[in-house]
């Protein structure tokens, strides 16, 4: 009995996964408010029916595929930035990490730079939810170093928002660049990272590195 429960689950773990990569076949060309559900349940072979075995609709599809493209990032641009030693060469990795998961694939995150303002609210959202989620891991990993001492937690979450934001601009920016490009993307990614760097050395030039607060004497009547 068990060994049958196995098999069954591992065929529905197999249509699920079929039903998700030919989603994403079929969203190259188009965005996900425009594709059906019969387009993708004809592409894997199966009947309408089946699709609901998995899916409560295209969009609860499209949440599925957010969490596929992103999810995976999370573990491994926490290991990096969870690293000792120079910040700018972890933040150098993270740039390579991003560059090297946008090759390897590229229908996921063309995806998601359609999607994030496309017209499918709950998948909108996922990705929101999604990138806040980075950002305050960002900020927590931030905040455990020497240079964030003084910050405000609103502050950290500044910062890691982004440190977020430049990845989905460099992820975008790979998904248009051409092979001759690549390198040139690459770079601005990493200057661009480097001047964060240095206006965060600096963010607390002239104030009160324990509250935050100026140094300098309120300008009003005593």
């Amino acid at each position: 009995m068990s060994h049958t429960v196995g098999i069954r689950r591992t065929q529905k773990l197999k249509t699920r996964q079929a039903l998700l990569d030919a989603a994403l076949q079929l969203l190259q060309n188009q965005s996900l408010s425009s594709l059906g559900l019969r387009e993708v349940t004809r592409a894997v072979g199966v009947s309408p029916t089946a699709f609901y075995r998995h899916f409560e609709d295209t969009a609860a599809l499209g949440v599925a595929l957010v969490e596929e493209t992103l999810d995976s990032l999370h573990g491994m641009i926490g290991a990096i930035l969870a690293e000792t030693g120079d910040s700018e060469i972890r933040l150098d990795r993270s740039v390579e990490l991003i560059i090297r998961h946008v090759r390897e694939q590229p229908a996921h995150f063309r995806f998601i730079a359609r999607e994030q303002h496309g017209g499918v609210g709950p998948v909108r959202e996922a990705i929101a939810a999604q990138l806040q989620l980075f950002a305050e891991e960002v900020a927590a990993a931030l905040g455990t170093e020497p240079e964030s001492r003084g910050w405000s937690d609103e502050d950290l979450l500044m910062l890691g928002g982004l440190y977020v934001d430049h990845m989905v601009i460099t992820a975008s920016a790979m998904l248009d660049a051409g092979p001759a490009d690549e390198s040139r993307v690459a770079g601005i990614a990493r200057r661009r990272l480097r001047l964060v760097t240095l206006g965060r050395r600096h963010w607390l030039d002239g104030t009160d590195r324990q509250d935050g607060r100026t140094g300098r004497d309120p300008v009003g009547p005593a």
